[in-house]
């Protein structure tokens, strides 16, 4: 997504203030008898938020005015802090290089997406992390820390870490990080009403997730 995406995060004030989460798409077919027959169309999920909780001020409001004409509405995505879900352990704790497995080592692979993993029992779900905030990712194998810059780089537009050196055959492969999510506006049109902004009224900003 590089030509259409800009390295820039959508304001984080405004971002505090957001509703939304995670989607998914299922079919569900019920039989004559009752049965229900559901199939997943989405391999993954993907996140809708809507921003507009967040502006509480006109000034809040005409930093997002100019962050969506600078976007041109729906044409170049960019990063957006979920505050409920922004790293790679849970939100009150700091990344640790153990938080989560990211791969197993064969000898010969170098480089590895990040993935945060969702549940454990029954179906956990790995989510790809494309969107890694700079500095945060930490990387050990077998247990042991990388140094980054030495012992291995991670692409802060990618989420791909890259050993030095290609980690043996069987070694287990774990990282944290923060990370933001990938979104873009899903408007190109932002309607804002001043009589009922004055009186409490909260415009409608939506952001979808653009999916890596």
């Amino acid at each position: 997504m590089p030509s259409d995406f800009h390295e820039v995060r959508f304001p984080l004030d405004v971002s505090l203030g957001r509703r939304g989460g995670p989607v998914r798409r299922t079919d569900i077919v019920t039989l004559s008898s009752g049965r229900e027959h559901r199939n997943s169309r989405w391999a993954g999920s993907r996140r809708r938020y809507d921003a507009g909780l967040g502006v509480r001020t006109l000034d809040a409001l005409h930093t997002v005015i100019a962050f969506f004409e600078e976007r041109r509405g729906r044409l170049y995505g960019f990063r957006f802090r979920d505050r409920t879900d922004w790293r790679s352990g849970s939100p009150s704790t700091e990344p640790t290089p153990l938080d989560q497995r990211i791969g197993t080592g064969d000898g010969q692979t170098s480089s590895f997406p990040l993935m945060k993993a969702y549940g454990s029992s029954f179906a956990p779900y790995s989510r790809p992390i494309a969107k890694p905030v700079g500095g945060t990712v930490r990387v050990a194998v077998n247990g042991i820390e990388r140094s980054a810059g030495t012992g291995f780089n991670c692409d802060p537009t990618t989420g791909i870490v890259t050993f030095t050196a290609a980690p043996p055959a069987g070694a287990i492969i774990t990282a944290g990080f923060a990370f933001d999510v990938p979104v873009r506006f899903d408007t190109d049109e932002l309607d804002i009403d001043l009589s009922t902004f004055d009186a409490g009224g909260i415009p409608q900003i939506p952001l979808i997730e653009i999916v890596p």
